[in-house]
C-alpha cells in the first residue's frame, strides 16, 4: 500500500505570536530603497513609490514585507549611516501605515537591524549568514525573529567565483556527488539555528535559508530547489528567496525582466516538497501559485467549489 504522496511541510513562521504560513505559505514582498537593485521593478528609492509598492503588496496577499537598503550583489559603497537612513524610517511609516503586515529588515549590520527593530521591524533577514556576530544577538535583545542564511563563506556584496562544496571523505559510498552544497547549507543553517536558539530566539521565530545563488553557482541553486524536502527536514520555518534570480535567468538564458515564469516553476516545486516562506518581487502571481499548490496537497481550500454541486 501506498503511503501519503504529498510531502510534509515545514514549521509556519512565528513573529511576535503571529503564525503565518500555516495553510498556504507566506509571501515575503521585497521592498529595495535601493537605486541599483538588480531587478528594476524593484528599485523604489523614491518614499511615495515604496509607499505604494508596500500598499499593492498587502492588497496583493503579502503577509511580511522585506525592506532593504543596499544592492545585494556588488555595488556602489553604503555606509551604516546611509542604510539606516534608506531604511529605518520607512520600517516606522510602514509600521504605522499597515500595522496588519509584518515588517522584515534585510540587513547584514547589527547597527541597522536594532534600529529597523526599534522601528517597528519584527524580522531580521540577515542574508550574509552573520558575518555581524551581533545581530542574532540583536534578535534575541529586541524579540524578533532571524533568518539563518547560507553563503558558503562569502563576505557581503561578493559575487561567487568557480564556489564548489565536495563532498567529505566520510561521506557514505553512493552519495550523489551534487550533494556536497545540501550537506554544507543544512550544517551551516543548524550551527546558525543553535546559536539564535542558544541567545534566546524561539525556535519557530528562526527561519532558515539556504539563499540561492549566494555563494553558490547556477547547478548549486538549483540542486538546492531539488533538495527542499531535505531542507523541510531541519524542522525550522523555511524561507526560499527564488525571485528572478540569477539561476533562474541562466537556467533559461533570460535577463532579471523576463524570468518570471521560470520563478513560479521553481516557487511551485518548493512549496509542494514544504517550504513555508517564498521572497518575491510579483506577490500577486506568486500567491496564487502558492494557494494552488496549497489546494492540491490539501493543505487550503478551494475558494469556491461549485463545479458539479448545481
Amino acid at each position: 500500500m501506498r503511503g501519503d504522496p504529498v510531502p510534509p511541510r515545514a514549521p509556519a513562521l512565528v513573529l511576535r505570536g503571529r503564525a503565518v504560513g500555516a495553510s498556504s505559505p507566506a509571501v515575503m514582498a521585497i521592498i529595495n530603497r535601493t537605486t541599483d537593485s538588480f531587478f528594476a521593478g524593484a528599485r523604489q528609492m523614491d518614499e511615495d513609490v515604496a509607499l505604494e509598492a508596500v500598499a499593492r503588496a498587502v492588497a496583493d496577499g503579502a503577509e511580511i514585507v522585506d525592506v532593504g537598503g543596499v544592492r545585494a550583489g556588488t555595488g556602489e559603497p553604503v555606509t551604516v549611516s546611509e542604510e539606516i537612513r534608506r531604511t529605518v524610517p520607512f520600517v516606522a511609516h510602514v509600521r504605522e501605515a499597515f500595522p496588519q503586515v509584518l515588517v522584515s529588515i534585510d540587513t547584514w549590520r547589527s547597527e541597522v537591524a536594532r534600529e529597523a527593530v526599534l522601528a517597528g521591524a519584527d524580522l531580521i533577514n540577515d542574508t550574509w549568514a552573520g558575518h555581524d556576530p551581533k545581530v542574532v544577538e540583536v534578535a534575541a535583545e529586541t524579540g524578533a525573529g532571524i533568518v539563518c542564511s547560507h553563503t558558503g563563506g562569502a563576505i557581503p556584496r561578493t559575487d561567487p567565483f568557480r564556489v564548489a562544496y565536495p563532498l567529505s571523505g566520510d561521506a557514505p559510498q553512493g552519495t550523489d556527488p551534487r550533494d556536497g552544497v545540501v550537506l554544507d547549507v543544512i550544517a551551516t543553517l543548524l550551527r546558525a539555528a543553535q546559536r539564535a536558539r542558544a541567545c534566546g530566539v524561539p525556535p519557530e521565530s528562526i527561519l532558515v535559508d539556504p539563499t540561492h545563488d549566494f555563494g553558490k553557482n547556477t547547478w548549486h541553486s538549483l540542486h538546492l530547489v531539488r533538495s527542499t524536502q531535505r531542507l523541510v527536514e531541519l524542522g525550522y520555518p523555511l524561507l526560499m528567496a527564488l525571485s528572478r534570480k540569477d539561476f533562474v535567468g541562466e537556467t533559461l538564458g533570460l535577463p532579471a525582466e523576463e524570468r518570471l515564469e521560470g520563478t513560479l516553476a521553481a516557487t511551485a516545486l518548493a512549496a509542494w516538497m514544504g517550504a513555508s516562506v517564498f521572497r518575491a518581487h510579483d506577490v500577486l502571481a506568486t500567491r496564487r501559485v502558492l494557494d494552488m499548490v496549497a489546494a492540491v496537497r490539501g493543505d487550503l481550500a478551494p475558494l469556491l467549489a461549485v463545479r458539479g454541486m448545481e
